[in-house]
């Protein structure tokens, strides 16, 4: 898929000569998947130096690093409804899609495949938390029922953000030091007989590519609304699935790729431990930074319409992954929910 990185200059060529803005949007959008693949493949190969846990924490890192540019440039045009729904589209996306599409690719090469189900509680715990702390602003906005944000719901969000933020820290602590046993692997991957890559090669090809990333992904973003327009697309559908799945698509190409070596719980750690991190570090980021870059601050009031999904995401993702054992029929009802969800969207009214 090298191929496609064609569309970085056809995408550069188009903004400049003032061009469409959905030939713009879409010409950024392929540009990026080749870029993904190089983040997934440089990854694979950190993955060798460090494990599993770490090489799922840095792919989410770097993948999510797109995602971060584009609510940043977002957050500058006061596009707080968009940013809000790609964070929850980002999320949603990573625990029906990305984890569907690695169960599904992966259980079609291979019967059963197998990974460490304590993992998947601690994450899915993780999870929960997380929406309901998402739950709470939202709940707060509509009590107060004012259009306008008061000075307490202001603070609510600040502190909440600081809070989250800490939680955050905390789980890397438990991840990467205390409990490391919890996120071992347990499956056994096919035997490659290729060379991996020096450490340093793997680095340097990971920030070159998150780099690119970001990049591409100003240009998309810069795109997307009049995009929206021209398609007659609400925002809301353009935030919660183009963002989303564009901004998203490094880890989770990656995590697909992972699955179709049956390497599961490195598949899994990126999936899941991206939606983790969108919402324990890059939703209060995005608060705490909106107080620099936007008009105003940026209050964590998502719609019900997104919370509602957000539950319902995260208990399906935990209902179907929690037995340590994935197939290809798993797969295809993890895609069919986002599917679904993707339809409602679409329709609902601008």
């Amino acid at each position: 898929m090298h191929w496609l990185l064609v569309f970085i200059p056809i995408a550069l060529s188009l903004k400049f000569g003032h061009a469409s803005a959905p030939l713009i949007f879409f010409s950024a959008a392929l540009s990026i998947i080749p870029i993904a693949r190089m983040i997934s493949t440089s990854t694979e190969n950190l993955a060798t130096y460090t494990g599993d846990a770490i090489g799922g924490l840095l792919n989410a890192t770097f993948g999510n690093f797109p995602e971060l540019i584009i609510a940043i440039v977002a957050l500058r045009a006061g596009l707080y409804d968009m940013v809000l729904a790609s964070l929850a589209g980002a999320i949603l996306g990573n625990l029906l899609l990305a984890m569907g599409l690695s169960f599904l690719v992966g259980g079609i090469r291979f019967h059963n495949q197998d990974y460490n189900p304590a993992s998947i509680r601690v994450y899915s715990s993780m999870m929960m938390i997380a929406v309901l702390s998402l739950t709470v602003p939202s709940a707060f906005h509509r009590f107060l029922g004012s259009e306008t944000a008061t000075s307490e719901e202001n603070a609510l969000n600040i502190w909440l953000s600081v809070v989250l933020l800490i939680a955050y820290t905390l789980y890397l602590v438990f991840m990467l030091n205390t409990h490391k046993d919890f996120f071992k692997s347990h499956e056994i991957a096919e035997e490659e007989h290729e060379d991996h890559w020096s450490l340093q090669r793997a680095v340097m090809s990971l920030v070159i590519a998150s780099v690119l990333a970001a990049f591409m992904s100003e240009i998309l973003v810069g795109a997307a609304e009049e995009t929206g327009e021209v398609l007659g697309m609400s925002s809301l559908f353009i935030g919660v699935i183009f963002l989303a799945i564009v901004g998203g698509a490094a880890e989770s190409i990656s995590a697909v790729l992972m699955g179709y070596k049956n390497k599961m719980d490195l598949s899994i750690g990126i999936a899941l431990g991206s939606s983790i991190q969108i919402a324990l570090f890059i939703a209060p980021t995005l608060v705490l930074l909106s107080l620099f870059v936007g008009p105003h601050q940026m209050n964590l009031s998502f719609s019900r319409a997104l919370i509602g999904t957000l539950f319902l995401a995260v208990i399906l993702a935990a209902m179907i992954s929690g037995d340590g054992r994935s197939n290809w029929y798993k797969g295809v009802q993890l895609v069919l929910v986002y599917l679904i969800i993707a339809l409602m969207f679409y329709f609902v009214p601008a």
